[in-house]
């Protein structure tokens, strides 16, 4: 029977040391980001590190960037399972040549580097523009809400602080006194040996809550009182202009709503509703190049609604790219009158939907801007460029959370989730560049 098998020896020794590129085939995904990296310009983040001293010495940034894009290509984005990945898989193993970074330095040059992630985002943007493979012809603007590192349980609304704060000031007075009379009998049956440290544990942890609910309450209080502020200021650019109110003339509150919250794991995310209905998350915002269906711009928000993000995005489309597209999709959620205005001052052709799910609402009373805009979706030309949107738009974000399973932010704050959807950007635009030359090959 032995002879019908191959030999096989699990325990055989090896007299060279094998070559891992051999156990790849060439067009693997790994070399290609191994190849793009090397070309990328990465002095932002080479210039944070010492060039002279002694103590040990760092991994080399390119071989953990290789190694953190790698990761979130193939849906992986925990530092530990990272750090698992580089023991046991070929690919990941190729990457760090031989080298072993445990998790905290992954986690750790992931945190350090989070701000240049944007800017490595918009390098492979260029290249794909110098390439030919991004265009501008035509965009796609849309968003999709992503789950901070929060939890719902962990925040609180605005009266509900309000009855902690208040209750938990007097549960500290009351316990408080309570240690101040243990304190006096102890004196007098022991002698004085008084502590300012022997405070309670109850008292202790009470006031260290006090301490988190008046910090968050205070950060709640200043959100909205910016807020109001930014709305003033938008309302009086509108009166210099000559136009009504955003809210109709109706004064945006400076004092939180009893039922507003906030999060005491991450405040700067917002309560949002999405698929999974109201979550802890941040806006994500992506331009698409409707040809290439590459990502051109990406950011991240903490508007809950979309209105105002179309101009921006498409501002940052066309910086990263270097030109303006010709023309640009959205759906209803971006439709205002500012927006149609900024298009047509940017030259840019815009279709974008009146109503959902193909219900026109009545806009007789509406901006001569969105009249128009009704007039042309209702033409056959116009209905036939709307249509491509779905697909066009809502693939990249599909790809994202569906093929790559980024459901949720693994960092927490505004920067920090901006730098990590640049990211994730990054990496679902390499593969979609490895995908695109593959089948051109």
């Amino acid at each position: 029977m032995a002879g019908l098998f191959q030999s096989y020896d699990p325990h055989q020794q090896l007299l060279l040391p094998p070559s891992l590129q051999d156990w790849l085939p060439e067009d693997h995904l790994a070399y290609f980001i191994s190849d793009t990296i090397d070309e990328l310009n990465l002095s932002s983040i080479i210039k944070k590190y010492r060039r002279v001293g002694s103590g040990n010495t760092a991994y080399h940034p390119a071989m953990m960037l290789k190694l953190l894009i790698y990761s979130y290509c193939t849906g992986v984005f925990s530092s530990r399972r990272i750090e698992q990945r580089v023991r046991e898989d070929i690919a990941s193993r190729l990457l760090a040549a031989g080298q072993f970074p445990g998790f905290r330095s992954i986690a750790r040059f992931r945190k350090d580097h989070i701000n240049e992630f944007q800017e490595l985002f918009v390098q492979v943007v260029q290249v794909a523009a110098q390439a030919g493979l991004v265009k501008m012809g035509q965009i796609s603007i849309d968003g999709t809400k992503v789950k901070a590192n929060a939890s719902k349980r962990k925040a609180m609304s605005y009266g509900r602080m309000q009855e902690d704060e208040k209750r938990l000031k007097r549960e500290i007075a009351s316990l408080t006194q309570a240690a101040i009379t243990a304190d006096e009998i102890d004196e007098e049956e022991f002698g004085d040996h008084f502590d300012d440290q022997n405070i309670p544990d109850e008292l202790a942890r009470r006031e260290k809550r006090l301490q988190a609910i008046q910090k968050a309450k205070k950060e709640l209080e200043d959100r909205k009182r910016d807020e109001a502020e930014e709305q003033r200021v938008r309302d009086e650019e509108r009166k210099k202009q000559g136009k009504p109110s955003a809210l109709g003339g109706k004064i945006k509150s400076e004092t939180p709503k009893p039922k507003d919250q906030i999060s005491f794991t991450d405040s700067e995310s917002r309560i949002m509703k999405s698929g999974n209905g109201y979550e802890q998350a941040f806006n994500a915002q992506l331009a698409i190049d409707n040809e290439a269906q590459m990502i051109v711009a990406a950011e991240v928000t903490q508007d809950p609604t979309d209105i105002r993000q179309l101009l921006p995005v498409l501002d940052a489309a066309t910086a990263n790219v270097g030109s303006a597209p010709k023309s640009l999709l959205a759906d209803a959620g971006y439709l205002s009158e500012e927006n149609l205005e900024g298009l047509d001052k940017r030259k840019v052709e815009g279709f974008i939907a009146i109503g959902r799910k193909n219900k026109d609402r009545d806009v007789s009373d509406a901006s001569p801007a969105t009249q128009g805009m009704q007039r042309k979706l209702k033409t056959k030309r116009g209905a036939k460029q709307y249509a491509k949107r779905k697909h066009k738009a809502e693939a990249p974000i599909g790809w994202i959370k569906k093929c790559m399973g980024f459901r949720s932010f693994s960092m927490r704050g505004i920067q920090n989730v901006r730098g990590e959807f640049a990211l994730v950007c990054l990496a679902m635009n390499l593969r979609r560049l490895t995908s695109r030359m593959v089948w051109e090959a």
